[in-house]
């Protein structure tokens, strides 16, 4: 038996508030330093966080967060961009079934058309740049408006599937209502931003 004191120091969960405020001082600071700088490396370091930290590690920090706050925005901008990284294939896909449906927001997510595998690598890593060195609503309103256009073509994707693969069909159309989920919360967040009231 161990004696209560030893117990009271084990490693236990994380207190919630704790955790939260935790996420809220990182993204801040990581924020405010990136735009405060004038040192182009530093923006460069923090578009490959995930390349260098690990998933994991950007996840421990703000995958917990309130979707719409400072950490939830980042968070989901860095998933966002890992995407496109590690599966180019079905993004490119998603992409181009929704993009014709979704001018405005093609307009706004600012991709060339039509567009080739590299520049939707580009537009991700000019996302993150802009939220630490640009205007962060436009950011996060591009990412928004990127997260639509997917979110059309994962369901055009669905429709075209859903005799030969109902089960993959029912899949996507979940994918489809998560992306239009995300790009709300994204443009709600740049939203807060232009108010100042993005915590």
């Amino acid at each position: 038996m161990l004696d209560p004191r030893d117990a009271e120091a084990l490693p236990g969960e994380v207190d919630p508030a704790l955790r939260d405020e935790v996420a809220h001082a990182t993204a801040r600071a990581l924020v405010d330093r990136a735009r405060t700088t004038e040192d182009p490396t530093v923006v460069e370091r923090l578009i490959h966080l995930v390349e260098n930290e690990g998933l994991d590690t950007v996840a421990g920090l703000w995958a917990d967060a309130a979707p719409v706050s400072l950490p939830g925005a980042l968070w989901r901008l860095y998933v966002l961009r890992e995407w496109v990284r590690r599966d180019m294939a079905t993004v490119m896909l998603r992409y181009r079934l929704g993009v014709e449906a979704a001018p405005v927001q093609e307009a706004v997510a600012g991709v060339p058309s039509p567009p080739e595998p590299g520049d939707l690598q580009i537009l991700a890593d000019a996302v993150l740049s802009g939220v630490f060195t640009g205007d962060l609503a436009v950011a996060l309103e591009r990412a928004g408006a990127f997260c639509r256009i997917l979110s059309t073509g994962a369901a055009f994707d669905a429709d075209s599937r859903e005799v030969a693969d109902p089960t993959g069909a029912t899949r996507m159309t979940r994918s489809a209502s998560s992306l239009l989920r995300t790009a709300e919360e994204l443009e709600h967040a740049g939203g807060l931003w232009r108010t100042g009231s993005l915590e």
